[in-house]
C-alpha cells in the first residue's frame, strides 16, 4: 500500500524530471543557449540551430511547457524568451557540470579547435585588463540583435558574416580579441581565421556575455550598462 509520505516524493520528483526531459534533446539545449544571448523569433532560432522551422517550434513547445520559456505574438511572427534569468543560470550550471565530469567534452572541443589552430584563447581576466588600459580592439562577432541585448563594454559590433567587407574599421596596428556566445561558439573562431589572413594579429575570448555577466563583470545594453 502506498503510504501518503511516498506518494508526496514521487509527485515531487515527477516535477523534477519535466525539466529532465524538456532539456533530453540536445538541439532543445542548444536553443536554450541562444536564448540566453537574447529574445528571438522562432525562424531566427532555426536557422541559427539550423534545423527546420516546424522542429524548432516543436522544440520550443516541450520548453515552454516546462516553463523554461516564453512565447509573445509580435506582428506575422512568435518570439521566443527565456522564462526568467534563473533558466539561463541553470543553462550554465549544467553546462559547468558536463565540463567538469565528462571529458568527451573537452575531447570533441579540442578536437576541433586544434584542427583549425584555434586553441590559445585570451582569458577573460587578461581580456579586461588589456581593455582597462587601451590596448586591445575588443570584437563582438554576434548578430546586432544580441549586441544590443548585451555586450562587453567598449566592444566593437561587427558580425562574423559582415567582418571581411568592413575590415577597415579596425585598427590594424592594434591587436583585436573576438568573442562570440561562449565556449563552444564557432563565429570567433572563424572571425580569427579570417583576421589573421588579413594580417591582423588577432585572438579569441572564449567568454561571452553570459560567462562576463556570471562573473559579476559589467554588460552594456543599448547603451546602458547592467
Amino acid at each position: 500500500m502506498t503510504t501518503p509520505h511516498r506518494q508526496f516524493k514521487d509527485a515531487i520528483y515527477e516535477q523534477f524530471a519535466r525539466l529532465g526531459k524538456a532539456i533530453s534533446a540536445p538541439k532543445r539545449l542548444e536553443l536554450l543557449d541562444l536564448l540566453c544571448q537574447g529574445p528571438r523569433t522562432v525562424e531566427a532560432l532555426a536557422e541559427q540551430a539550423a534545423i527546420s522551422v516546424a522542429n524548432a517550434s516543436q522544440h520550443l513547445q516541450v520548453l515552454r511547457a516546462a516553463r523554461l520559456v516564453d512565447a509573445e505574438k509580435k506582428g506575422l511572427y512568435v518570439e521566443y524568451r527565456l522564462a526568467d534569468d534563473e533558466v539561463c543560470r541553470f543553462f550554465f550550471a549544467l553546462r559547468g557540470l558536463a565540463e567538469a565530469r565528462l571529458a568527451e567534452v573537452d575531447q570533441v572541443t579540442r578536437e576541433y579547435l586544434e584542427a583549425r589552430g584555434a586553441m590559445e584563447a585570451v582569458e577573460g581576466d587578461e581580456l579586461m585588463r588589456r581593455v582597462k588600459s587601451g590596448e586591445v580592439t575588443v570584437l563582438d562577432v554576434r548578430p546586432p540583435e544580441e549586441y544590443r541585448a548585451g555586450h562587453i563594454p567598449g566592444a566593437l559590433s561587427i558580425p562574423v558574416g559582415e567582418l571581411k567587407a568592413r575590415l577597415k574599421e579596425l585598427p590594424k596596428g592594434r591587436e583585436v580579441v573576438a568573442y562570440c556566445r561562449g565556449p563552444y561558439c564557432v563565429m570567433a573562431v572563424e572571425a580569427v581565421e579570417l583576421l589573421r589572413k588579413k594580417g591582423f594579429k588577432a585572438h579569441r575570448m572564449e567568454q561571452g556575455v553570459v560567462d562576463w555577466r556570471a562573473r559579476g563583470w559589467r554588460v552594456e545594453s543599448e547603451g546602458a550598462p547592467q
